[in-house]
């Protein structure tokens, strides 16, 4: 996992799967609480709780392992809500090593 960059990442919705695509991994802050979306190998797509470590000191996920970037933004992980129903309160910053 990597470090939450200090700058805001300026994203669209639109720009996010590509980038997803190409860094494998965002910061995002909503009221507050920040998640870590990333993926598993690339193959698999989770959203994490930064609030929370387990034994191994990594984040722990607070959705379920989905195969597709499409599907990942649509899944209900914070009160029922998703990346894609969150992104306009949403604020982004890179996750940089």
């Amino acid at each position: 996992m990597g470090a939450k960059a200090d700058e805001t990442l300026e994203i669209t919705y639109e720009e996010l799967p590509t980038y997803l695509h190409a860094n494998h991994s965002v910061y995002m802050d909503v009221d507050g609480d920040l998640y870590y979306l990333t993926d598993v190998n690339d193959r698999y797509w989770r959203v994490q709780d930064t609030t929370q470590k387990n034994d191994k000191g990594h984040y722990v996920d607070c959705s379920p392992l989905v195969p597709t970037i499409s599907e990942f933004i649509e899944l209900p992980f914070r009160e029922g809500k998703s990346v894609k129903d969150l992104f306009e309160e949403a604020t982004f910053f890179a996750s940089v090593k």
